[in-house]
């Protein structure tokens, strides 16, 4: 696995609500800094640092390692089509169409808490799915 975001193709950036009550400001940092040994977030308005454990490092970098294989697989998703039933038949949604226009969460406990990670990912290049 690669340990940067050229090994993706792409920048994965991660967003989550700081967990201190009077603050609530958006802590983002880019997937791929998460296995660095030293990697903490840092929100800009409090200052809380964020040290990740080993499981919720390890969920975060099996994440990037998803991220890494639909990068891999884009020639083969953008030939696939996601089936919805509908009164009448079944529509066809382009499986692309689905990861560029939904938003990625991924809901993982930190410090006792359910968290909400928002994944964002910045397109390889202008023709990705196309």
């Amino acid at each position: 696995m690669a340990n940067d975001a050229a090994g993706i193709g792409a920048k994965a950036q991660v967003d989550f609500h700081c967990l201190d009550d009077n603050c609530k400001d958006v802590i983002q940092f880019n997937l791929s800094d998460v296995i660095k040994k030293d990697f903490q977030a840092v929100c800009k308005k409090c200052h809380k640092t964020y040290c990740f454990d080993a499981v919720l490092r390890d969920k975060l970098t099996r994440m990037l390692e998803l991220v890494a294989a639909v990068r891999n697989a884009e020639d083969i998703l953008g030939d696939s089509n996601v089936s919805v039933n509908v009164a009448g038949g079944s529509v066809k949604v382009p499986y692309a169409l689905l990861l560029t226009r939904l938003n990625t969460l991924v809901t993982l406990e930190m410090g006792g808490r359910k968290v909400d990670f928002h994944l964002w990912i910045a397109p390889s290049s202008a023709d990705t799915f196309r």
